[in-house]
């Protein structure tokens, strides 16, 4: 019957600190902590062991502050290509239970059993065999939610670790669910939290039973959209992996190795971000009608612009002068530049018909796009380092531990 489905969510337990302890088994059982380069300005723990967590190293916590808080700790730099072979790896496992496999970052997922609403039985069932097969072919350990709900699925796999299969019903969700902290529930985040806490509301069924008009007063639909999470009536479908959402904005950003303090080394970096920009605005056929730049200064305060394009584009070296010239004529050099990110914004379909101006030379433009689209070409055959502009070859104070390469969870579609 049509609707009728069991949603698992899986997670894999302490990830990259597990796939490490599983190529190197002399670190199973220690304290160990896999962090960003420090040298690169990702210093931070990306995850740890349950022994180092014992010991109160949590993720997002500086080195030395996990350093100080657990003593003897091993720290492991991070090797993002080997998380997503096994990443890969554990998602094909899934796909002997089902087709319909919905990533959330690398190592969490939910996976939707069509033709079923056995919660207890058949999902049970296959979330056991899931975490069996993960652990006896990887060396991996995995906890699993299920339940009728992607929210409570998830909610699910949070509630036991490592290793577990925790189950969500409909009948006894009131009583596992709603006693729960209200920012336990997928994107409730501080803020949320802080704001739900001013009419008092502080758990899950707290939210769950408030009026639907003063939610929406005080959240607008996102309020709605968690109320309905909370009674786990939002009845979001689990997305199959090649689904992509439409395209809103392409954007790409750094955290750089070393403030910039000139106009020319943020024009190096804008100029590098826009060539990853416009390759993508090309694989999306998109063209871009406006970019946008995010700074974030040496101090962490932050800001924020945009402008509009003569013309719609898709080309990197255009992308980068508008965001260039938007720094530049608003930019006060106050303080030196830590982050820098680049977006192209409102895009249409890269065939759409152009209005064109008495006062520019097309034809330059139409030059310009014939480059572009061979640069693309030669790079896409030989590398992305096959063509490079001359000026992006010496040190552009940006970070080589490729972080980026990391999928990100992507939004929850409703």
């Amino acid at each position: 019957m049509k609707g009728i489905s069991v949603i698992l969510h899986s997670d894999l337990n302490c990830f990259y600190a597990s796939v490490e302890m599983t190529e190197a088994p002399e670190l199973k059982g220690k304290k160990i902590a896999v962090c960003g380069s420090t040298e690169n300005r990702h210093g931070i723990v990306l995850t740890a062991s349950y022994p180092a967590k014992r010991c109160g190293v949590k993720t997002g916590m500086a080195n030395w502050q996990a350093l100080q808080a657990c003593p003897g700790l091993i720290v492991v730099p991070p090797r993002y290509d080997l998380y997503l072979k096994y990443s890969k790896i554990v998602r094909r496992i899934y796909q002997r239970y089902s087709e319909t496999i919905e990533p959330f970052g690398m190592d969490e997922n939910w996976i939707e059993l069509p033709f079923t609403d056995d919660v207890e039985g058949v999902g049970f069932q296959t979330a056991e065999e899931i975490r069996r097969a993960v652990e006896s072919e990887t060396g991996l350990t995995v906890s699993v939610g299920v339940s009728f709900s992607k929210i409570f699925a998830k909610l699910g796999s949070d509630m036991k670790k490592p290793n577990a299969v925790t189950v969500i019903s409909r009948d006894i969700y009131r009583e596992k669910v709603w006693p729960l902290p209200v920012s336990d529930l997928l994107y409730v985040g501080p803020a949320t939290t802080r704001k739900l806490a001013l009419f008092g509301c502080r758990t899950i069924g707290d939210l769950a039973n408030m009026d639907p008009e003063i939610i929406h007063r005080k959240l607008g639909k996102n309020g709605l959209m968690l109320h309905a999470f909370a009674n786990g009536t939002d009845g979001a479908a689990v997305m199959p992996a090649e689904y992509v959402a439409p395209v809103k904005s392409v954007g790409h950003g750094v955290t750089c190795v070393r403030d910039l303090d000139s106009n020319y080394e943020v024009w190096l970096v804008l100029l590098e971000l826009a060539q990853d920009v416009g390759h993508r605005l090309r694989i999306h056929d998109l063209q871009a009608r406006a970019v946008q730049i995010w700074i974030r200064d040496r101090d962490l305060g932050w800001q924020q612009w945009q402008m509009p394009l003569p013309y719609p584009s898709q080309s990197p070296y255009e992308i980068a002068c508008a965001g260039y010239e938007l720094f530049r004529t608003q930019y006060r050099w106050e303080k030196p530049i830590r982050a820098l990110t680049i977006r192209a914004i409102n895009p249409n379909s890269a065939s759409s018909p152009v209005q064109l101006s008495l006062f520019n030379d097309y034809r330059l433009r139409i030059r310009q796009k014939a480059l572009d689209d061979a640069i693309d070409e030669i790079r896409g055959r030989f590398g992305e380092h096959a063509v490079v502009n001359a000026c992006l070859m010496g040190d552009l104070n940006m970070a080589t531990d490729r972080c980026e390469t990391v999928p990100m969870p992507r939004a929850m579609y409703q």
